[in-house]
């Protein structure tokens, strides 16, 4: 076989699960909601809509009378009816991030739904590609000023993270909020080392920032292009990780350079 396969994640089974394993910083998103993932027990359909009212749509459960309808995933979303697997952790995280972003992840079913309707079913453009990408691993990054990313800018992760450690705890710059039920999915999983599909906001407060990159998606001014969203190796924000030595730094095929030629799109503002 040409290449090398990808192999599948495999969340862990719920059971085996500790609660100090939703203690991680990537959860503090779920507040308010945190005992559906740290329950012994998997909410049913009916719990779901019941905690997490969403105007206008409701969770459904996902089986072959379901899919006997034909509809694509996203039309059928953007007609009320959220497709969610029973026992399944990508589907309940999905699930929260509609509860903790609504508005948010409206903007990205519909934006997925204009091109569905432009190209069909059977092909994906550019702009779908990075709206899925965002949709499952993405995260909003707030900072309160450029000079703050411009380490990012080329990839000089030992100034991002370790020059401006104190900025990161101060709050300078830091996570607006997390936004993939994908990369949730795989925090399960303590020893991976995770990275974000970021877009990021510059000025104004955090939760501004959530609002204008809503705000960008619903207008189709960013998210066209995968290009547009910036790795970001989670593990190294300060407090990420509890080894965040030297050595750990230099592991080059996480922390990645630049790749020749990748320039990124100025934040949003």
């Amino acid at each position: 076989m040409a290449g090398r396969e990808r192999r599948r994640f495999v969340a862990p089974a719920r059971g085996p699960l500790t609660v100090a394993c939703f203690a991680h910083p990537l959860f503090e998103d779920l507040t308010g909601y945190r005992d559906l993932a740290e329950s012994a027990d998997w909410p049913g359909i009916d719990t779901l809509n019941a905690r997490l009212p969403l105007p206008g749509r409701r969770f459904v459960a996902q089986d072959e009378a379901l899919d006997a309808d034909g509809l694509h995933y996203e039309v059928r979303v953007a007609q009320g009816s959220i497709a969610t697997r029973p026992h399944n952790w990508h589907d309940l995280f999905n699930a929260l991030a509609w509860a903790r972003y609504p508005a948010l992840k409206a903007a990205l079913n519909a934006r997925q739904c204009l091109h569905v309707a432009r190209n069909g079913t059977q092909r994906r453009d550019h702009a779908q590609q990075a709206l899925t990408q965002f949709d499952e691993g993405g995260v909003i990054v707030w900072a309160r000023a450029a000079a703050l990313i411009r380490a990012w800018d080329c990839h000089d992760w030992s100034t991002l993270f370790r020059n401006q450690a104190d900025h990161w705890r101060r709050g300078d710059i830091g996570i607006a909020a997390v936004v993939g039920h994908a990369l949730m999915e795989q925090a399960l999983l303590p020893e991976r080392r995770l990275v974000g599909k970021c877009l990021v906001v510059l000025g104004g407060t955090r939760e501004e920032s959530v609002l204008r990159i809503t705000a960008a998606i619903q207008a189709g001014q960013t998210l066209v292009t995968p290009g547009e969203l910036r790795p970001l190796p989670l593990a190294g924000i300060p407090g990420w990780h509890p080894r965040q030595d030297d050595t750990f730094h230099a592991q080059a095929d996480y922390f990645r350079p630049l790749r020749e030629g990748r320039v990124y799109p100025r934040p949003l503002s």
